[in-house]
């Protein structure tokens, strides 16, 4: 036996079972095992009283809000007699227990904070915070221009069929209701600027920023905008398609993966934080945060195992970018990035939790060059990536620089049968005409050679 998500031990009663009760009524249900060590083992000398467990259950009652009532029962366990006291996931959260509010995460409880409990309250009643109604304002704030794009965007895309009258299109969609307009409504298509920013930046190193800029403004147009930045400052290699002056780009990240990275950001951000969503763009690595840690009873590995049921914290959000056909399916965003970076050999994705917010990462550490000469180790096929005038000493020599990044000349001879070193400087003289391979380092230690970029 262990402690989970759960499972509890504890030695005797106390207000940490009650703690963790609350837990468990606020996540999945679970129970506690009272009698029991930390290793699962019963407590030597623990006794259990005829009236010991509706005391228990009384003192639970008494010190939760909303009142919970857990189901008691007396077991054996390994010869001894322990009290089992568990509860079901509570239908209207979260329960407090003297005023603070827990969740079971793993195998321990963690406290929430107030973002945490507004989420809790929200998701249990099956409303998004983007369904409420914005503060003083009316369907004259909002930019008919840009509703009507969007209507005829929904129209064409086939996914469902929108009056043309942007009035009637948003009460159907429920984004206004009756004179009410929601946070989701104007998020899309206020005339004012609400200032939900995204503060992107290009950076040479952690305190070295070579280009930043602050994008806000309808959501539809963030996305856009935020996504012309980063392309702006992508890296592009080539591949080389059978003529030597003939290449076809290839970009430094997946651009599908890239945009499903920026609409998961703006999407699923928490707009009741002060915080901006992040980009930052590295040399070989590019970093989004948003504010909002993951939403429901979704975890880390849930997301790593592709186990999950997806729960949105803005529902009309997602489902205006839904009907435009931006995203595909809810849910499948991280599944759809992990098949998009399978064709870039070096590259990961990563996610994590951070303070109250969640950060996701793709790094490399080789630029895809050509998949088709990357994935092939004996040089068979080559013929369809490098031109046919190529003998193949030249071929053989550039596969050689691309298998190996960072060789030097003379490692050269070892790992081409031996071939003489000044054979091997006139064919990489040859190679850096046709303007294949380049130089990287200082002259001064030798560089190395390496695939060029363009």
């Amino acid at each position: 036996m262990h402690e989970d998500n759960y499972t509890e031990f504890k030695s005797s009663f106390s207000d940490a079972v009650i703690e963790t009760l609350t837990a468990f009524a606020n996540t999945k249900g679970g129970g506690v095992l009272i009698g029991i060590d930390d290793k699962g083992e019963p407590v030597h000398g623990f006794t259990l009283g005829q009236e010991s467990l509706q005391k228990w259950v009384n003192e639970v009652k008494n010190k939760t809000q909303p009142s919970i009532i857990p189901h008691a029962e007396v077991m054996q366990m390994k010869g001894s007699t322990v009290g089992k006291l568990s509860v079901k996931e509570f239908p209207v959260k979260p329960v407090a227990f003297r005023g603070r509010y827990f969740r079971r995460i793993k195998n321990s409880n963690h406290q929430l904070n107030p973002t945490e409990i507004s989420d809790l309250h929200l998701q249990s009643l099956q409303l998004s915070w983007d369904s409420y109604p914005f503060r003083d304002a009316y369907f004259e704030d909002l930019n008919e221009e840009k509703i009507s794009r969007f209507i005829k965007k929904v129209n064409d895309g086939g996914r469902f069929l929108l009056p043309e009258d942007a009035y009637k299109a948003m009460l159907l969609l429920k984004l206004i209701k009756n004179d009410t307009v929601t946070n989701a409504a104007m998020i899309l298509f206020s005339k004012k600027n609400l200032f939900y920013n995204v503060h992107v930046g290009r950076f040479k190193t952690p305190s070295l920023i070579i280009d930043e800029r602050m994008i806000n403004g309808n959501l539809f147009d963030v996305v856009d905008e935020t996504t012309r930045f980063i392309n702006g400052h992508l890296k592009v290699a080539f591949e080389i398609t059978g003529i030597t002056t003939q290449r076809t780009e290839i970009v430094e990240y997946p651009v599908a993966a890239l945009r499903e990275l920026i609409l998961n950001s703006l999407i699923h951000r928490d707009y009741t934080s002060p915080s901006d969503v992040q980009i930052k763009i590295f040399d070989q690595k590019i970093f989004f945060f948003n504010p909002g840690k993951l939403y429901g009873n979704i975890s880390i590995d849930d997301l790593k195992a592709n186990n999950y049921t997806s729960e949105l914290r803005n529902k009309l959000l997602a489902e205006a970018f839904y009907l435009t056909k931006d995203i595909e399916k809810y849910g499948t965003g991280f599944f759809r990035i992990r098949e998009e970076i399978k064709d870039y050999p070096t590259m990961e994705f990563h996610y994590e939790e951070q303070g109250n917010g969640f950060v996701t990462k793709l790094t490399y550490t080789q630029q895809k060059i050509s998949m088709a000469i990357l994935n092939n180790t004996e040089g068979e096929g080559l013929n369809e990536g490098l031109n046919e005038g190529l003998n193949e000493g030249l071929k053989s020599l550039f596969v050689a620089v691309i298998k190996n990044p960072g060789v030097r000349a003379k490692d050269l001879p070892a790992l081409l049968a031996n071939r003489p070193l000044k054979t091997i400087e006139r064919q990489i003289k040859e190679l850096v005409i046709q303007q294949l391979i380049e130089r990287r380092g200082s002259r001064k230690t030798g560089g190395y050679w390496a695939i060029k970029e363009m």
